[in-house]
């Protein structure tokens, strides 16, 4: 496993130095991280456009970063990848995400969308990324709850319809050897591990159908987000480090009565700060291998961006994990020959 590394999505603002990407990365080196996982719908920071087609200015994105001492862990596209599918309900929110000539046409909008991944997929090459972060998207969410009852055909049109939307991405993404790591999000139609294998199921099970695995989400949903690393470790292409914390009352639990952050039984939180077992979690993804970047999403109800980022990279290195090589018990091995082997087993 690779880290500290920290999205700067949440950082990003319009004074210095989080209005730049060379500042951002001063500042972020100056905290101990090793990594930015970019986000890619700003073009001020990042132009993706650019990154798609032209090797120089990737190259010269690495080289800045390398400057500092930084690597790019992850390009994202949650705000695009949220866009490939819109249910009717959320088109006014949506629409602001994307760009002024689709506002309006939930078709050129997906379509803008679906186009954005695609350059999402050539940066990504041109940067030597092995991973790719984002969002589904969502037709299926707002018949969550099964009241009224739930014709099952309407949800197997949505996934049919997400998957068909989804199937020229991932293609492409395969073809630029990225794993495409959906973020298992609460708004997304891929929220946990049934609806990621349900759509999984429909791309044949591509390979580089892949999952952002984030504890937070799945603590809130009240899913073993452990046993989730022993069934989808193989999943795994990419690992956001963040904190939760859910005290159901007598008034609220998972749903949250439309209470505000800081007033829901299920809140985010500061690394350290909530009730994530990161020692377990790391432990099992350094049992199976993973050998991405462990990145820090900065989201609390409580504590100031700046006092989570300082926090942020001592935190993951304390938990980051150097994988042995040797049995702690190698000092007491004694071989036997084949003859001695027979011997102990009364052979």
């Amino acid at each position: 496993m690779k880290g500290p590394g920290i999205f700067a999505a949440q950082f990003i603002g319009p004074d210095a130095p989080f209005n730049t990407l060379p500042g951002l990365a001063r500042w972020a080196a100056g905290l101990g991280y090793r990594a930015l996982q970019l986000p890619t719908h700003l073009s001020h920071i990042f132009d993706l456009e650019q990154a798609a087609s032209s090797q120089d200015y990737c190259d010269g994105i690495r080289g800045m970063l390398a400057e500092h001492g930084l690597v790019i862990s992850e390009l994202s596209t949650h705000i695009q990848g949220q866009c490939v599918a819109v249910h009717p309900a959320y088109d006014m929110q949506f629409d602001r995400f994307a760009p002024a000539s689709v506002q309006g046409s939930p078709t050129a909008r997906t379509q803008w969308a679906i186009s954005q991944l695609g350059l999402a997929a050539r940066a990504s090459a041109r940067l030597g990324l092995k991973a790719h972060a984002t969002f589904s998207g969502a037709l299926a969410w707002p018949y969550l709850y099964p009241w009224p009852p739930r014709d099952e055909g309407l949800i197997d049109l949505a996934f049919s319809t997400l998957s068909a939307r989804w199937r020229p991405i991932v293609d492409a993404f395969d073809e630029a050897g990225v794993d495409l790591c959906f973020e298992l999000h609460p708004g997304e139609d891929l929220h946990d591990g049934t609806s990621f294998e349900r759509f999984a199921s429909l791309l044949g099970n591509a390979p580089r159908c892949a999952i952002l695995y984030d504890p937070s989400h799945m603590l809130l949903q009240q899913m073993d987000y452990l046993a989730f690393i022993d069934l989808y470790h193989d999943r795994i292409g990419a690992f956001h480090v963040k904190d939760a914390e859910f005290h159901p009352t007598g008034r609220q639990g998972v749903y949250g009565g439309f209470a505000d952050w800081r007033d829901r039984a299920g809140r985010f939180r500061s690394p350290g700060d909530g009730q994530i077992d990161f020692g377990g979690i790391f432990s099992r993804l350094t049992q199976y291998g993973y050998d991405g970047w462990a990145v820090l999403e900065w989201e609390c109800c409580l504590k100031t961006a700046a006092q989570g980022a300082r926090e942020g990279a001592p935190f993951i290195q304390r938990h980051m994990i150097e994988m042995t090589t040797q049995s702690f018990d190698d000092f007491a091995a004694s071989p036997l020959s084949d003859d001695e082997r027979r011997r102990c087993l009364g052979l």
